[in-house]
């Protein structure tokens, strides 16, 4: 057996981790489309890689015009946290601990996603143009997102405290904020998707209020113990640019880690090198992620933990074919590829059928 550092616990605060292995969250589209329900093989699943030692789900919307596409799934309605229920239930047979990923996607959506053709909304009317979006009717353009009133803003910021609510009564252990991958709160954050001069723009400290507030707000909600937040400064993704990823991200922690959050979880993508710059401004938990900077691997994972970089990593794709990854870690067993073309959407193929190595627990 491997004595690899992430298969070490991890204990702090709220968190009991058996191994210092977190199952990244991925979208996986396989909820049904007319109701955000998550479907019965979501519980299979999950409970199929609860020996990572934290499991942080796909993103559920926390409004449906935060759906970013077909088959994403809800946890705003008492269908939906039933079927999360399941899933959790299935989570905790198996010996795992799990947190929901509250996510709204701003503009990376499209009316034929939307109810009623509705239109994306965003900080501002910024458009995608480089780009296209999936929708069921194949790729299209992206249109000009709405800019937020005021008042929509400020509602947002409720949503993510209800659905947090609504993750805890579903049986979740925590949630985890997404404010990453140039969804809603990074379109914030940034110089060039946030153009507002209302009390959510302009300014630096304005452009991180909507984060904060969210934080704030979900914290208090279900306790701050319970609560990550996931963050990828400098992170090009969706077209976004950041003009001072250390400076937004350095005041962003600076009012954020007051709050006593169970985790920061930062993706490091491209130039700035953000593990090693906020790691010392980060007085709880920090869950790493590499995403084009290094290859995710336990090589890489083992370098962040040994070097003090992060306490637990996260690895995604890896868990897509091998449901036991922690075990094949320990085992030094080979690690499965898997079908890019099934992960999303679809059936049990290419989402619950992957084997676990024969024997592995």
């Amino acid at each position: 057996m491997s004595d690899s550092s992430l298969l070490r616990p991890y204990r702090h605060g709220a968190l009991d981790l058996p191994n210092r292995i977190a199952m990244a969250p991925m979208t996986r589209g396989r909820a049904d489309d007319a109701t955000g329900v998550p479907n019965p093989r979501t519980a299979d699943y999950y409970a199929q890689r609860a020996g990572a030692g934290l499991i942080v789900t796909e993103g559920i919307y926390t409004n449906i015009l935060g759906k970013g596409g077909p088959g994403i799934p809800g946890l705003v309605d008492a269908a939906q946290i039933a079927g999360w229920r399941t899933v959790t239930d299935a989570v905790h047979a198996a010996g795992g601990r799990i947190f929901a990923q509250l996510w709204h996607v701003g503009r990376m959506t499209h009316p034929l996603i939307l109810p009623g053709g509705a239109t994306p909304l965003a900080p501002s009317a910024v458009r995608i143009a480089g780009s296209r979006i999936f929708t069921d009717q194949g790729m299209v353009d992206h249109v000009t997102p709405r800019a937020m009133t005021t008042a929509e803003t400020d509602a947002t910021v409720e949503d993510f405290a209800t659905e947090a609510r609504n993750a805890i009564a579903a049986g979740f252990d925590g949630v985890e904020i997404h404010g990453a991958n140039g969804y809603l709160i990074q379109q914030f954050l940034a110089e060039n998707t946030n153009l507002r001069t209302d009390r959510y723009g302009g300014s630096r400290g304005n452009r991180l209020r909507l984060a904060v507030d969210i934080a704030t707000a979900v914290a208090a909600a279900v306790g701050a113990e319970r609560v990550g937040l996931r963050v990828s400064p400098g992170n090009p993704e969706n077209e976004i640019a950041e003009q001072d990823p250390q400076g937004t991200y350095r005041a962003l922690l600076d009012a954020v880690d007051p709050l006593g959050l169970a985790y920061l979880h930062v993706i490091e993508r491209g130039t700035y090198p953000a593990l090693a710059d906020l790691r010392p401004r980060w007085s709880s938990t920090l869950i790493a992620n590499y995403n084009g900077a290094v290859p995710n691997s336990q090589a890489a994972g083992e370098r962040a933990l040994d070097s003090g970089l992060a306490d637990v990593f996260s690895f995604g794709r890896h868990f897509i074919a091998n449901p036991d990854l922690p075990a094949r870690f320990a085992t030094g067993a080979p690690i499965s590829e898997y079908a890019r073309e099934l992960v999303y959407g679809g059936g049990a193929e290419g989402y619950s059928d992957y084997p676990a190595l024969q024997g592995a627990s």
